[in-house]
């Protein structure tokens, strides 16, 4: 296992001056034995990180280290990394145990087991023992993954990089495989950087995460600080079913603050000091018929069936607003929320 750190990493394409800025002065710290995950929007920089940190992407200024040891200079084969990217790349010629085994051609297995153990026992953790002479395609989509797991294992290294390896799968089978790959990475506590766009598979999975924007880093905590505590308004807007209202103080009681919102006073908790003006986040599940403070008439435009609960999108005072009902809607819905309910952000 390994520590990461990554210090003021900027990337730019086209040159140093005018060129296209993919990462601006990253600062990241990944902890040993961690699973962390990047994630963010097409375009933010995470894949460019991920790239960065396995060699294969050189930064136009910073340092990449393990364990502190600077390896900015040190060519991709020499990182002890294993890296598994969005397509597989498995060999089609190859059965699966030959496969797995093709990084222990050019690295001892560890312990001094032989090629065949460490095949065996890579091939029982990702549950495809008995597969080994089938070739890639007489496999699903979820055994050709877990075949890229296992291959890119299979020679213990230091650091696991993992690059959107399920989007290409249906939701029931990424459902079941993001547990599996959470068991593995559990199993050998190995050091664990994770790039996804999806945010649901991000708070599933992570042990803490970064939420990336723009090449940058918005904020980096565990999956519960970033749900019901965002630090910037991106990360509130990114991150699940969120409500962001533009507000300005009108008043302050005790821990109470009143916000006026479009005309519309609000009454919260956990204003910032000295505030004048906020972002204030309401998730929709929090949204409810029966609360009895700051209630919002809702125009309902459409709703979304979705087994357990209904979304529902509308709009209050002209604002855009997203609820979590038991039921569909009628034309219009009114709801309220407690105070300590909503999370207030100072804005400019």
């Amino acid at each position: 296992m390994t520590d990461l750190r990554l210090e003021g990493v900027s990337k730019r394409y086209g040159g140093d001056a005018d060129g296209t800025a993919a990462l601006r002065d990253v600062d990241l710290a990944v902890r040993e034995g961690e699973f962390f995950t990047l994630v963010g929007p097409s375009g933010c920089g995470k894949t460019t990180t991920l790239r960065t940190i396995a060699g294969f992407e050189d930064p136009t200024v910073g340092t990449v280290a393990f364990d502190d040891e600077p390896v900015t200079d040190v060519p991709p084969e020499a990182r002890d990394v294993g890296v598994v990217f969005q397509s597989y790349g498995l060999f089609p010629h190859m059965s699966v145990a030959e496969n797995v085994g093709y990084g222990l051609q050019f690295r001892e297995p560890p312990e001094g087991a032989s090629v065949d153990d460490r095949v065996g026992e890579m091939l029982e953790l990702v549950d495809l023992a008995g597969l080994e002479d089938r070739t890639p395609d007489k496999l699903s989509g979820g055994q050709q993954q877990r075949v890229a797991l296992a291959r890119a294992l299979a020679p213990a290294p230091d650091l696991f990089l993992l690059d959107e390896p399920m989007s290409a799968l249906d939701a029931r089978l990424r459902e079941s495989l993001r547990r599996q790959l959470k068991r593995i990475q559990s199993t050998l506590e190995i050091t664990t950087v994770y790039v996804t766009h999806d945010q649901e598979e991000a708070l599933a999975l992570s042990d803490r995460l970064a939420v990336m924007n723009d090449g940058g880093i918005e904020q980096v905590a565990t999956p519960r600080e970033i749900y019901h505590e965002p630090a910037t308004r991106f990360v509130a807007e990114f991150v699940g079913d969120n409500n962001v209202f533009d507000g300005t103080v009108v008043a302050r009681d005790g821990d109470r603050t009143r916000v006026a919102v479009d005309g519309t006073e609000l009454e919260l908790t956990g204003v910032p000091a000295d505030a004048t003006r906020v972002s204030v986040c309401i998730r929709a599940a929090a949204l409810a018929r029966d609360a009895e403070e700051n209630r919002l008439s809702v125009s309902v435009e459409t709703s979304e069936f979705r087994g357990e609960h209904v979304h529902a999108y509308g709009r209050w005072n002209g604002v855009p607003i997203v609820l979590r009902l038991e039921a569909v809607p009628d034309d219009i819905v009114t709801v309220g929320f407690a105070p300590e309910d909503a999370h207030v952000l100072e804005s400019t």
